[in-house]
C-alpha cells in the first residue's frame, strides 16, 4: 500500500495526521506541494493535508482517528 500526504509546509494539521497513521503502523511519505506543484493539477488538491493511498485521494483535509482506523482496516 502506497500512502502519502500532500500538504503545503505551513499546513497545521499535516503533524497530526503523520502521529495518527504513525500510532495506526500505516508507513506513509510526505510531498510538499511546494515541492511537488504537479500534485496540486493532478488531484485537483485545494485544501491541506490531503491523503492519497495508491495514488487515489481518499480524505481531503485532516480525518479523525477513527475516520483513520477504519478506512485502514478495511484495506
Amino acid at each position: 500500500m502506497d500512502v502519502k500526504i500532500v500538504a503545503t509546509r505551513s499546513c497545521s494539521h499535516r503533524q497530526g495526521l503523520q502521529h495518527e497513521l504513525s500510532e495506526l503502523g500505516i508507513p506513509h511519505e510526505v510531498l510538499f506541494v511546494e515541492e511537488h506543484t504537479d500534485m496540486v493539477v493532478k488531484y485537483s488538491i485545494r485544501h491541506s493535508p490531503n491523503l492519497l493511498v495508491n495514488d487515489e485521494v481518499v480524505f481531503r483535509g485532516q480525518p479523525t482517528p477513527l475516520e483513520l482506523q477504519k478506512f485502514f482496516s478495511m484495506s
